[in-house]
């Protein structure tokens, strides 16, 4: 489980935020709805925390949690990459996991991310596909913010509660990062006799790994 479903997530998050966005010029007025905006400025901040060489690890590591908590969900995307798990395992079972998955998640964000430079996201459009929920469009362009005519298209599903955008989920040529991870969530439960204290072990190991790189 865990090199496929590494493998897609690192190949997601390198593409979906390992750009900085184009942030002047006409590509600025194509971002022309508040999800549109919340992702395009949203992911060249995160980039620019990871750049901060000014910044000693330690505080850079909690800049950029904050950060990514200030924006993604991880407890509502958490819950969905268990599925009906979440509702009929042991709650204490179910709070430690949301707590290892979001460990999980900004050590591979990180991972991922950190040091990571070259080429830009042209925001493209968005959809709403019900009130307050968001797929924000974009593609992969050059560093002047061309798009070439085999560029990636990248997506991000944004939902706007009581005012606030945060990120759901990336997709990724049609793949949603944590649709995916449901899936293989739900394949480990159903082989290991739906032990997810077993599945938690596991998320924590592959997050130390990380924080170990």
């Amino acid at each position: 489980m865990t090199i496929g479903l590494r493998s897609m997530r690192a190949q997601i998050l390198r593409l979906a935020m390992g750009f900085a966005f184009v942030l002047s010029g006409s590509l600025g007025a194509m971002a022309a709805t508040p999800a549109e905006d919340f992702v395009q400025q949203n992911i060249a901040h995160g980039l620019s925390i990871l750049n901060d060489k000014a910044a000693a690890h330690d505080q850079m590591e909690a800049n950029f949690r904050s950060f990514l908590e200030s924006l993604t969900d991880f407890h509502r995307v958490a819950l969905f990459t268990l599925g009906d798990a979440a509702t009929r395992l042991p709650a204490s079972d179910v709070d430690d996991f949301v707590t290892a998955f979001h460990d999980y998640a900004v050590a591979e964000y990180q991972s991922q991310l950190a040091g990571y430079s070259g080429g830009s996201l042209v925001v493209s459009g968005s959809t709403e596909r019900a009130p307050g929920d968001f797929i924000v469009r974009t593609a992969t362009a050059d560093t002047e913010g061309h798009v070439a005519g085999n560029a990636t298209d990248i997506d991000f599903r944004v939902s706007n509660r009581d005012g606030k955008f945060v990120i759901l989920d990336v997709g990724l040529g049609g793949v949603w990062l944590a649709i995916a991870e449901r899936d293989q969530f739900t394949t480990f439960l159903g082989q290991n006799h739906d032990d997810l204290v077993a599945l938690t072990a596991h998320i924590r190991q592959v997050t130390a790994n990380l924080r170990a790189q």
